[in-house]
């Protein structure tokens, strides 16, 4: 698997989350964020449950461009251009 890197918060005081990139070779998005919190996540499961196999992560709205940048390169890969 190799990752496109998108983007790091601008605002991360460390440099190290949350964080965008793409995988090349299957055109998914990956994301990492701050662990929802018990509110966040009580919320999440009023419209199902979450498998064990997957989280809620949160991703800061200041982070949509490079969202959108990661969604746009998925799309390109996933039409082969």
């Amino acid at each position: 698997m190799a990752l496109r890197f998108i983007g790091i918060d601008p605002d991360s005081d460390t440099g190290q989350c949350p964080t965008v990139w793409v995988d090349e070779d299957t055109a998914d998005v990956v994301i990492q964020g701050w662990k929802a919190d018990e509110v966040l996540l009580a919320q999440c499961l009023e419209t199902g449950s979450i498998p064990e196999t997957e989280g809620v992560v949160r991703v800061p709205a200041r982070m949509v461009a490079m969202l959108r940048e990661a969604c746009d390169d998925a799309e390109r890969r996933r039409a082969g251009l």
